[in-house]
């Protein structure tokens, strides 16, 4: 059922006995950090009871026609986005919900749209499954909606949702789950992981991606590496060793490019804090280990007051993603605020 599965023997041996023993409960919780084979692990096991591996398959969120498509989307008005739920089912007994739009939310338009796919059988054996890809990005509105259908599913439904922290959920939903918890990968699984999938500059990939297989594969250098050097500035800046002019004028190339958003820097922020944090308190190890030497001098100056701060304003900023904010004047306030207080 799981070949080529990397890690996470008990997550999968969990699934196996599920099924089987014919005890499949109605609604399974997958949770783990971000690229760890949630809703990997949902496809196979939905191809292990519907057959269509490679139909199924074809949904995968991180393949390049599912990336074009979602990006396509978000030019699209909301209003356009609400009448045409995001769906894929290539499948047609499999369906997969997935975060639609510039801020990637499950919307309420689609949890009304499963609620009344739920009620149709399927067109070829006896199930039908349900994959909801992200389901701690449900708004409200969308969480209640579902809920609705979790209370009364039909006979035949399977429902995987799949979440990076369980209790961003409502606990009336965590409620009426049966969790699965997938962890981080080890050092040896994750070479293992590469070495099977010839990843390019490995040593660096597997830093980064921190036991999570789907981050090695897809996460482009490149990209990376220019967002970096934005957020380095930002650090640089807000610690007083460059003046703010310097932060200023990385501000103002990130405004000219508004397909840009703020959650992936904000990613790398929170990496680059921890490896000042591990810097600071006298630990060699590190994620971004291409620039340990320029790290090390910052966290000469990143005191521990200042990397609790800076955590805590970080986290704010997450907290406010999904209200749309303006990403240079966050950014710039974040600078300030942290200069001042370098200086205290």
């Amino acid at each position: 059922m799981f070949d080529n599965f990397f890690g996470n023997q008990t997550a999968v041996h969990t699934l196996e006995q599920m099924a089987y023993r014919a005890r499949i409960p109605q609604t399974i919780l997958l949770d783990g950090p971000r690229g760890i084979g949630k809703a990997t692990l949902a496809r196979r096991f939905g191809a292990w009871l519907l057959g269509g591996a490679e139909r199924i398959e074809q949904d995968d969120l991180s393949l390049a026609h599912n990336v074009a498509l979602l990006a396509d989307r978000e030019k699209l008005p909301s209003d356009k986005r609400a009448d045409d739920p995001f769906l894929l089912a290539t499948h047609p007994d499999f369906v997969t919900f997935a975060p639609d739009g510039p801020l990637r939310q499950i919307s309420i338009q689609q949890m009304r749209l499963l609620k009344e796919r739920a009620q149709y059988g399927p067109l070829h054996g006896d199930r039908r499954v349900f994959l909801i890809d992200g389901i701690d990005r449900a708004n409200e509105q969308a969480a209640n909606s579902l809920l609705k259908t979790l209370e009364e599913p039909p006979p035949y439904l399977i429902v995987f949702l799949t979440a990076e922290n369980p209790y961003d959920l409502l606990p009336t939903i965590r409620s009426r789950t049966v969790p699965v918890r997938l962890a981080p990968l080890s050092p040896e699984e994750m070479r293992s992981f590469g070495a099977a999938r010839g990843l390019g500059d490995l040593q660096r990939r597997l830093a980064l991606a921190a036991g999570s297989p789907g981050i090695a594969l897809t996460l482009d250098l490149e990209t990376y590496d220019r967002r970096r050097d934005v957020m380095r500035t930002l650090i640089e800046a807000a610690l007083g060793a460059v003046p703010f002019s310097a932060w200023a004028a990385q501000s103002e190339k990130l405004a000219a490019s508004r397909s840009e958003k703020l959650e992936p820097y904000l990613e790398i922020l929170y990496l680059l804090l921890e490896d000042l944090l591990h810097l600071r308190a006298g630990l060699d190890e590190v994620r971004n280990i291409d620039w340990k030497q320029p790290l090390g001098q910052l966290a000469r100056r990143a005191g521990f007051r200042w990397l609790r701060e800076a955590v805590r304003r970080t986290d704010e900023l997450v907290s406010n993603l999904r209200r749309n904010v303006n990403k240079n004047i966050a950014l710039d306030a974040l600078v300030l605020e942290l200069r001042e207080v370098a200086t205290e």
